[in-house]
């Protein structure tokens, strides 16, 4: 009788810890998640500019990080008198911490020397990707800061500029993010003339077919009042309005983020417009001084198919323009190298 009654209280602990462990072989030799690493910065230094100066000047830095990443978020802090920074992924190998003279988006432009990551013209700004997607940097990442500025006051100032990567898990990361840079050249305001450029259609090219757009940002001069953007199907199409930002300001434009991304449809694109006042006595036109104009938009997507620096233009293509896309045009640098005269 001892006997049966230690078998039957045997068999009732088998069963109950049978039933109480319900972990999967899989569950029981999953690893745990590797922990995000800590945020990285690197700053364009202090810098003193006179009255009335303007400029593009750059820094190349080493981020300092021991191991490769995948960067989630990006935060760039500026003082005053930027008037925008661009965040680069480069390739050079040795540090120029001194500020130095520097082309616009001659980054983008070579493939080969690195990529964009993020353009900021407001005071603080916070690029924060969907889950899973990320900008992967290597050990060791060489960061260029390209920092506009304009001190338009009487006296001098001092401006900077910091970037901080956040970085997710690796074990969290699936899709690397890519950047898309749209505009249209073809800028001429009148003195003391309102002036509407668009609406401008721009046929996104085919290797970004099937991309996901996450998030979007318009572009203009202190003289801009306005940048809408739809995505269309087809040139003929009026589209859906996907920046569309009430009391748009030029200095502090809004970044839409979408949730979920959008895809553009094979052969369809973007049709951007952009509104100006100018209030001056002189005729404005196309340039990257602050006392010119532009008409652009950047665009943040996955999965990763290379950074552009797009244009569509009527002063090539007659009557219905071309679309022209950096690298990898022969026009490139005659439409930036000459600001589009």
């Amino acid at each position: 009788m001892v006997g049966r009654t230690t078998a039957i209280f045997a068999l009732g602990a088998i069963a109950a810890l049978a039933c109480g462990n319900t972990t999967t072989s899989e569950e029981a030799a999953a690893p745990p998640k590797a922990p995000a690493a800590a945020p990285v910065s690197v700053a364009f230094p202090p810098t003193a500019i006179p009255a009335g100066v303007e400029k593009t000047e750059c820094v190349v830095v080493r981020l300092g990080n021991a191991t490769p990443l995948h960067i989630g978020s990006i935060r760039n802090d500026l003082g005053d008198g930027s008037h925008h920074l661009i965040v680069y992924r480069t390739s050079d190998t040795v540090e120029k911490p001194t500020p130095f003279a520097c082309d616009p988006f001659t980054d983008t432009l070579d493939p080969e020397k690195g990529s964009t990551l993020m353009v900021t013209q407001k005071k603080e700004d916070t690029l924060t990707l969907p889950p899973g997607v990320a900008f992967s940097i290597e050990a060791n990442q060489m960061v260029r800061l390209e920092m506009h500025y304009i001190n338009a006051s009487a006296s001098q100032k001092t401006i900077t500029a910091k970037s901080t990567f956040i970085p997710i898990s690796d074990d969290d990361f699936r899709d690397e993010a890519g950047f898309l840079f749209i505009g249209n050249p073809d800028i001429q305001l009148p003195p003391n003339t309102t002036t509407t450029l668009g609406p401008t259609f721009f046929q996104v090219p085919a290797e970004l077919w099937g991309v996901k757009f996450f998030a979007m940002t318009g572009h203009q001069h202190k003289l801009g009042t306005n940048v809408q953007i739809a995505m269309t199907p087809n040139a003929d199409d009026p589209g859906r309005m996907v920046y569309d930002v009430p009391d748009w300001s030029w200095s502090e434009p809004k970044t839409e983020t979408f949730d979920p991304p959008f895809t553009v449809p094979n052969d369809g694109g973007f049709t951007f417009t952009c509104t100006w006042n100018n209030t001056t006595d002189r005729q404005v036109r196309f340039g990257e001084s602050a006392n010119a104009e532009m008409c652009f938009f950047w665009a943040y997507y996955y999965p990763n198919k290379g950074a552009r620096v797009c244009f569509h233009t009527k002063r090539i293509g007659g009557q219905f323009g071309t679309d022209i896309c950096c690298p990898g045009d022969g026009l490139c640098g005659l439409i930036l190298s000459e600001g589009g005269r």
